[in-house]
Protein backbone atom coordinates (compact mmCIF):
# COMPACT_ATOMS: atom_id res chain seq x y z
CA UNK A 1 0.00 0.00 0.00
CA UNK A 2 1.33 3.12 -1.00
CA UNK A 3 1.61 6.28 1.43
CA UNK A 4 -0.46 9.50 0.36
CA UNK A 5 1.61 12.14 -1.18
CA UNK A 6 0.94 15.38 -1.88
CA UNK A 7 -0.58 16.17 -5.57
CA UNK A 8 3.04 17.20 -7.44
CA UNK A 9 4.98 14.49 -5.43
CA UNK A 10 2.09 12.37 -6.95
CA UNK A 11 2.85 13.46 -10.54
CA UNK A 12 7.02 13.08 -10.13
CA UNK A 13 6.54 9.64 -9.17
CA UNK A 14 4.19 8.47 -11.83
CA UNK A 15 6.11 10.31 -14.27
CA UNK A 16 9.15 8.16 -13.44
CA UNK A 17 7.02 5.12 -13.61
CA UNK A 18 5.90 6.09 -16.96
CA UNK A 19 9.86 6.38 -17.56
CA UNK A 20 10.83 3.47 -16.01
CA UNK A 21 8.43 1.20 -17.69
CA UNK A 22 9.24 3.14 -21.41
CA UNK A 23 12.91 2.29 -20.83
CA UNK A 24 12.51 -1.24 -18.99
CA UNK A 25 10.31 -2.36 -22.11
CA UNK A 26 12.71 -0.98 -24.68
CA UNK A 27 15.65 -2.03 -23.62
CA UNK A 28 14.31 -5.16 -23.83
CA UNK A 29 13.45 -5.32 -27.03
CA UNK A 30 16.02 -3.34 -28.27
CA UNK A 31 18.33 -6.40 -26.81
CA UNK A 32 16.14 -9.10 -27.94
CA UNK A 33 16.53 -7.32 -31.15
CA UNK A 34 19.83 -6.94 -31.76
CA UNK A 35 20.85 -10.35 -30.79
CA UNK A 36 18.18 -12.22 -32.56
CA UNK A 37 19.54 -11.47 -36.41
CA UNK A 38 23.22 -12.75 -34.75
CA UNK A 39 21.91 -15.91 -33.23
CA UNK A 40 20.02 -16.70 -36.51
CA UNK A 41 23.28 -16.74 -38.36
CA UNK A 42 25.37 -18.75 -35.28
CA UNK A 43 22.15 -21.39 -35.20
CA UNK A 44 22.93 -22.35 -38.80
CA UNK A 45 26.83 -21.34 -39.07
CA UNK A 46 28.27 -23.23 -35.69
CA UNK A 47 27.95 -27.04 -34.72
CA UNK A 48 24.94 -27.64 -32.44
CA UNK A 49 26.33 -28.55 -29.23
CA UNK A 50 29.07 -24.24 -30.02
CA UNK A 51 26.08 -22.66 -30.69
CA UNK A 52 24.05 -24.00 -27.79
CA UNK A 53 26.78 -23.15 -25.42
CA UNK A 54 27.17 -19.37 -26.67
CA UNK A 55 23.16 -18.79 -27.20
CA UNK A 56 23.36 -19.84 -23.13
CA UNK A 57 26.16 -17.39 -21.93
CA UNK A 58 24.55 -14.83 -24.20
CA UNK A 59 21.30 -15.07 -22.72
CA UNK A 60 22.66 -15.45 -19.14
CA UNK A 61 24.98 -12.42 -19.43
CA UNK A 62 22.10 -9.99 -21.37
CA UNK A 63 19.46 -10.77 -18.83
CA UNK A 64 22.43 -10.02 -16.14
CA UNK A 65 22.97 -6.50 -18.06
CA UNK A 66 19.35 -6.33 -18.45
CA UNK A 67 18.38 -6.36 -14.70
CA UNK A 68 21.42 -4.29 -13.42
CA UNK A 69 19.67 -1.41 -16.00
CA UNK A 70 16.71 -1.59 -14.28
CA UNK A 71 18.23 -1.35 -10.73
CA UNK A 72 20.33 1.28 -11.62
CA UNK A 73 17.83 3.38 -13.66
CA UNK A 74 14.49 2.72 -12.29
CA UNK A 75 15.65 1.47 -8.96
CA UNK A 76 14.73 -2.40 -8.74
CA UNK A 77 15.85 -4.11 -6.12
CA UNK A 78 16.29 -8.41 -7.09
CA UNK A 79 17.75 -10.48 -4.61
CA UNK A 80 18.59 -13.52 -6.50
CA UNK A 81 21.68 -14.47 -4.82
CA UNK A 82 19.73 -17.83 -3.50
CA UNK A 83 20.20 -18.97 -7.34
CA UNK A 84 23.86 -18.52 -7.75
CA UNK A 85 24.92 -21.84 -5.69
CA UNK A 86 22.72 -23.70 -8.00
CA UNK A 87 24.85 -23.46 -11.35
CA UNK A 88 27.37 -25.58 -10.03
CA UNK A 89 25.21 -28.29 -8.68
CA UNK A 90 24.58 -30.77 -11.89
CA UNK A 91 21.57 -31.30 -13.60
CA UNK A 92 18.72 -30.99 -11.55
CA UNK A 93 15.09 -29.60 -12.57
CA UNK A 94 14.24 -26.04 -11.66
CA UNK A 95 10.76 -25.30 -10.65
CA UNK A 96 9.04 -22.41 -10.35
CA UNK A 97 5.97 -20.18 -9.76
CA UNK A 98 5.29 -17.47 -12.57
CA UNK A 99 3.54 -14.61 -11.44
CA UNK A 100 5.28 -12.28 -13.81
CA UNK A 101 6.68 -12.25 -17.06
CA UNK A 102 9.66 -11.47 -15.55
CA UNK A 103 10.58 -15.01 -14.33
CA UNK A 104 12.35 -16.95 -16.98
CA UNK A 105 15.30 -13.66 -17.18
CA UNK A 106 15.49 -14.25 -13.60
CA UNK A 107 16.33 -17.50 -13.29
CA UNK A 108 18.33 -17.66 -16.44
CA UNK A 109 20.06 -14.43 -15.19
CA UNK A 110 21.98 -16.65 -12.86
CA UNK A 111 21.72 -20.37 -14.73
CA UNK A 112 24.35 -20.02 -17.44
CA UNK A 113 23.90 -24.03 -18.32
CA UNK A 114 20.29 -23.82 -18.34
CA UNK A 115 16.95 -24.40 -20.89
CA UNK A 116 13.39 -23.21 -20.60
CA UNK A 117 10.78 -25.26 -21.70
CA UNK A 118 8.77 -22.14 -23.43
CA UNK A 119 5.86 -22.22 -25.30
CA UNK A 120 5.24 -22.74 -28.91
CA UNK A 121 4.15 -19.31 -30.10
CA UNK A 122 7.07 -17.82 -28.14
CA UNK A 123 9.86 -20.24 -29.59
CA UNK A 124 8.40 -18.85 -33.06
CA UNK A 125 7.97 -15.22 -31.79
CA UNK A 126 10.80 -12.79 -33.83
CA UNK A 127 11.94 -11.04 -30.48
CA UNK A 128 12.66 -14.24 -28.51
CA UNK A 129 12.65 -16.99 -31.17
CA UNK A 130 15.95 -17.15 -32.87
CA UNK A 131 18.15 -16.79 -29.33
CA UNK A 132 15.99 -19.11 -27.85
CA UNK A 133 16.68 -21.53 -30.96
CA UNK A 134 20.11 -21.39 -30.62
CA UNK A 135 20.33 -21.69 -26.94
CA UNK A 136 18.48 -25.42 -27.50
CA UNK A 137 14.96 -24.27 -25.84
CA UNK A 138 12.05 -26.80 -25.83
CA UNK A 139 9.14 -25.91 -27.44
CA UNK A 140 6.42 -27.11 -25.35
CA UNK A 141 3.79 -28.53 -28.02
CA UNK A 142 4.22 -31.92 -27.59
CA UNK A 143 4.82 -33.62 -24.18
CA UNK A 144 6.52 -36.74 -25.97
CA UNK A 145 9.16 -34.42 -27.15
CA UNK A 146 9.65 -32.94 -24.29
CA UNK A 147 10.33 -35.35 -22.24
CA UNK A 148 12.98 -36.88 -24.85
CA UNK A 149 14.86 -33.48 -25.12
CA UNK A 150 14.99 -32.91 -21.40
CA UNK A 151 16.07 -35.85 -20.95
CA UNK A 152 18.62 -35.34 -23.53
CA UNK A 153 19.68 -32.39 -21.84
CA UNK A 154 19.76 -33.31 -18.42
CA UNK A 155 22.31 -36.22 -19.52
CA UNK A 156 24.45 -33.65 -20.81
CA UNK A 157 24.72 -31.71 -17.82
CA UNK A 158 22.27 -29.34 -18.18
CA UNK A 159 19.76 -27.88 -15.94
CA UNK A 160 15.98 -27.54 -17.29
CA UNK A 161 14.11 -24.76 -15.91
CA UNK A 162 9.93 -25.37 -15.93
CA UNK A 163 7.10 -23.43 -15.49
CA UNK A 164 4.47 -26.19 -14.63
CA UNK A 165 1.84 -23.65 -14.48
CA UNK A 166 1.88 -23.20 -18.03
CA UNK A 167 1.02 -19.35 -17.86
CA UNK A 168 1.46 -16.77 -15.50
CA UNK A 169 -0.63 -17.42 -12.04
CA UNK A 170 -4.11 -16.39 -12.31
CA UNK A 171 -5.36 -18.66 -9.19
CA UNK A 172 -3.65 -17.71 -5.99
CA UNK A 173 -1.02 -18.75 -5.24
CA UNK A 174 -0.28 -21.06 -7.98
CA UNK A 175 -1.98 -22.76 -10.59
CA UNK A 176 -3.08 -26.46 -10.73
CA UNK A 177 0.58 -28.25 -11.66
CA UNK A 178 -0.40 -30.88 -14.66
CA UNK A 179 0.59 -34.10 -14.44
CA UNK A 180 2.86 -33.86 -17.19
CA UNK A 181 5.53 -32.51 -14.77
CA UNK A 182 5.29 -35.48 -12.36
CA UNK A 183 5.72 -37.59 -15.41
CA UNK A 184 8.71 -35.28 -16.69
CA UNK A 185 10.35 -35.90 -13.30
CA UNK A 186 9.71 -39.76 -13.42
CA UNK A 187 11.35 -40.10 -17.00
CA UNK A 188 13.89 -37.81 -15.64
CA UNK A 189 15.37 -38.98 -12.59
CA UNK A 190 17.04 -36.22 -11.66
CA UNK A 191 16.98 -33.78 -8.86
CA UNK A 192 13.25 -31.41 -8.66
CA UNK A 193 14.38 -27.77 -7.13
CA UNK A 194 11.49 -25.88 -6.40
CA UNK A 195 12.57 -21.60 -6.83
CA UNK A 196 9.85 -19.28 -4.99
CA UNK A 197 9.50 -16.05 -6.68
CA UNK A 198 7.88 -13.13 -4.74
CA UNK A 199 7.25 -9.73 -6.09
CA UNK A 200 5.98 -6.73 -4.28
CA UNK A 201 3.35 -5.93 -7.01
CA UNK A 202 1.89 -7.98 -9.62
CA UNK A 203 3.69 -6.02 -12.59
CA UNK A 204 3.33 -7.83 -15.86
CA UNK A 205 1.10 -10.74 -13.97
CA UNK A 206 -1.56 -12.33 -15.76
CA UNK A 207 -4.32 -9.14 -14.66
CA UNK A 208 -1.38 -6.41 -15.71
CA UNK A 209 -1.47 -5.01 -19.14
CA UNK A 210 2.05 -4.96 -20.26
CA UNK A 211 1.85 -0.86 -21.21
CA UNK A 212 0.72 -0.37 -17.26
CA UNK A 213 3.04 1.82 -15.07
CA UNK A 214 4.90 -0.07 -12.33
CA UNK A 215 5.10 0.70 -8.83
CA UNK A 216 8.40 1.59 -7.90
CA UNK A 217 10.43 0.43 -6.02
CA UNK A 218 9.73 -2.92 -7.52
CA UNK A 219 11.40 -5.54 -5.08
CA UNK A 220 11.80 -9.03 -6.54
CA UNK A 221 13.34 -12.00 -4.66
CA UNK A 222 14.06 -15.27 -5.19
CA UNK A 223 13.89 -18.33 -2.48
CA UNK A 224 14.99 -22.04 -2.89
CA UNK A 225 12.20 -24.46 -1.56
CA UNK A 226 12.28 -28.10 -1.18
CA UNK A 227 14.48 -30.43 -3.31
CA UNK A 228 12.64 -33.31 -4.32
CA UNK A 229 14.38 -36.59 -4.72
CA UNK A 230 13.98 -38.48 -7.51
CA UNK A 231 10.08 -39.67 -7.75
CA UNK A 232 9.09 -42.85 -8.58
CA UNK A 233 5.23 -41.78 -8.98
CA UNK A 234 4.28 -39.26 -11.28
CA UNK A 235 0.44 -38.83 -9.59
CA UNK A 236 2.19 -38.37 -5.96
CA UNK A 237 4.94 -36.31 -7.04
CA UNK A 238 2.49 -33.97 -8.49
CA UNK A 239 0.54 -33.88 -5.37
CA UNK A 240 3.45 -33.20 -2.94
CA UNK A 241 4.67 -30.40 -5.49
CA UNK A 242 1.28 -28.54 -5.30
CA UNK A 243 0.93 -28.33 -1.58
CA UNK A 244 4.62 -27.33 -1.47
CA UNK A 245 4.37 -24.18 -3.32
CA UNK A 246 0.96 -23.50 -2.06
CA UNK A 247 2.01 -23.91 1.78
CA UNK A 248 5.22 -21.79 0.72
CA UNK A 249 3.75 -18.94 -1.01
CA UNK A 250 0.91 -18.38 1.59
CA UNK A 251 3.28 -18.32 4.46
CA UNK A 252 5.69 -15.84 2.64
CA UNK A 253 2.23 -13.93 1.71
CA UNK A 254 1.46 -13.77 5.35
CA UNK A 255 4.89 -13.23 6.61
CA UNK A 256 5.11 -9.84 4.01
CA UNK A 257 4.78 -6.79 5.35
CA UNK A 258 3.96 -5.19 2.38
CA UNK A 259 2.11 -8.60 0.62
CA UNK A 260 1.21 -8.26 -3.30
CA UNK A 261 -2.45 -8.58 -4.60
CA UNK A 262 -3.55 -11.06 -6.61
CA UNK A 263 -5.02 -8.01 -8.86
CA UNK A 264 -2.99 -4.85 -9.43
CA UNK A 265 -5.36 -1.88 -8.02
CA UNK A 266 -6.33 0.59 -10.43
CA UNK A 267 -4.69 3.76 -11.18
CA UNK A 268 -5.17 6.61 -13.15
CA UNK A 269 -3.05 5.47 -15.93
Amino acid sequence: MRLTLSRPTQWLQALREHLAMVLGLGLLATLCLSWSPIALVLHHALPRRWGQAVGRRVATACFRFYLGALRAACGCRFDLDALDGLAGQGPMIVVANHPSLLDALLLVSRLPNAVCIMKAGLMDNPLFGAGAQLAGYVRNDNLLHVILQCRSELRKGTQVIVFPEGTRTTDWPMNRVPASIGLLAVRSQVPVQTVLLDFSSPYLGKAWPLWRRPELPLRVSARLGRRFEPPSDARTFTDELQSHFDQALKNAQVASANPCPSRPPPTSS
